[in-house]
């Protein structure tokens, strides 16, 4: 099942830093079959407050995910981007193929009861 890293970060200035950590990111993503599908774009808001930008790796699994994370590679670069950037990341498995919102609020219903 796929999974995902998702980055909720805040505006910045730009840092040479920055640069070089996005220069860098996709040989630590490759070995993990990470690839971006959202990366810092600016979001339309419909609800809520949403100050920042929008970033969404994919991953094959959580596993992968994790072990991307955890990576000595990926640990080498992240503090280029912290130093200068806030924000949140996490990740997350994505859902099965044909999953169907309404059964889980059935399960939900049923455990309610």
């Amino acid at each position: 099942m796929s999974a995902y890293a998702v980055g909720h970060l805040k505006p910045a200035a730009q840092h040479e830093e920055i640069f070089e950590y996005m220069e860098r990111i996709q040989a630590t993503l490759d070995p993990f079959g990470g690839h971006f599908l959202v990366h810092g774009t600016e979001v339309e808001v419909r609800e809520g407050d949403w100050p920042g930008y929008l970033v969404v790796i994919g991953f094959p699994d959580i596993e992968k995910a994790r072990a991307w994370y955890d990576s000595d590679a990926y640990q080498e670069i992240v503090p280029l981007r912290t130093r200068h950037i806030t924000g949140a990341v996490v990740l997350a498995d994505g859902v099965a193929p044909g999953y169907d919102a309404a059964h889980t609020a059935a399960a939900l219903r049923a455990l309610a009861v």
